[in-house]
Order: C-alpha cells, then sequence, then structure tokens
C-alpha cells in the first residue's frame, strides 16, 4: 500500500511494463477486427461506426497505457484533426456527388452514369466508401476527445 502511494505521488502509477506489453499485444489485433466489422457491415451487425469505435478505442488504449504526450507524438493532432475531417467529407461528399450526378443525396446508383458498373455493384461500393469515411471520423473524434477530456481542454497532461 505505501508503495502503491508512493507511485501515485511520483506520478508513475500508470507506468507498468505489463500493462504496456499488453497493450501493445492487443492493439494490432483490436484494429485487425475494426477493419472486420466495417467490412461486414454489408452482412451483419457492424459497418464504419462500430468499426470507428474499435478503432477509436485501440487509439484510446495506447494512449492510457502510454501517457498523453506519447499519443500525441504517435498521432499527432493536425493530422487527427485532418482525418477526422477527411472522414466527414468522406462522407458528405460521396452524397454530393450523388445528388449532382443527377440522383438523389446517397443514390449510389448515380455513380453508373459515369463509370459503367451494374447498380448493385455501385450501391455496395458506395455504402462501403460512405462507411470509411465514418470509421475514420469516429476514430479521429474518440481520441480527440479523449484528449480535450482528460487534459482538461490543454493538451499538456492526460490521465
Amino acid at each position: 500500500m505505501k508503495r502503491l502511494q508512493e507511485q501515485a505521488r511520483s506520478g508513475n502509477l500508470g507506468e507498468d511494463l505489463i500493462i504496456r506489453t499488453a497493450v501493445r499485444i492487443m492493439v494490432p489485433f483490436i484494429q485487425l477486427f475494426s477493419l472486420y466489422v466495417l467490412a461486414h457491415g454489408h452482412y451483419s451487425p457492424g459497418g464504419g461506426f462500430q468499426g470507428g469505435v474499435l478503432l477509436g478505442a485501440s487509439f484510446l488504449l495506447m494512449a492510457l497505457a502510454f501517457d498523453l504526450k506519447s499519443s500525441k507524438e504517435l498521432f499527432p493532432p493536425k493530422v487527427i484533426m485532418a482525418s477526422s475531417n477527411v472522414g466527414v467529407l468522406i462522407f458528405a461528399g460521396i452524397g454530393v456527388v450523388c445528388a449532382l450526378l443527377g440522383g438523389y443525396f446517397m443514390d449510389y446508383a448515380a455513380f453508373a452514369k459515369v463509370i459503367p458498373l451494374a447498380v448493385p455493384d455501385w450501391r455496395s461500393l458506395g455504402i462501403l466508401l460512405v462507411e470509411v469515411g465514418v470509421q475514420i471520423g469516429v476514430a479521429c473524434i474518440m481520441l480527440v476527445l479523449y484528449w480535450e477530456l482528460s487534459s482538461a481542454g490543454t493538451l499538456e497532461e492526460g490521465l
């Protein structure tokens, strides 16, 4: 107990070799599973949001096991902010392009006028692209929310 209290005072409570090693082993599998959830969103429960939450959770796990500074070095805030905007842009851009091609918003069959693929193929590809955008946006926004909440908005020191 005395040792834990000393570690808590010195700020080294979360620096554990076992936790960091376990996180290093688990994170690639979590990220791979997020891609599986994204890809199988057409046929089973899952999709862009669920895959993005899993991907964002893997980022958060790394940020919790290490510290905020390491997390920000691994994922530079400007890149994360740009990536979250790119995710939203992919999502909205697909819908807008569909509308500009003469279809409805998110009517992926409109792409068949430009590139000759079957309408069901365009619908499948279009929803996959939208889900990729959602996944990128959700994962990056989760990490930014964690950074903001754990550092009380200063982005200098986390939990």
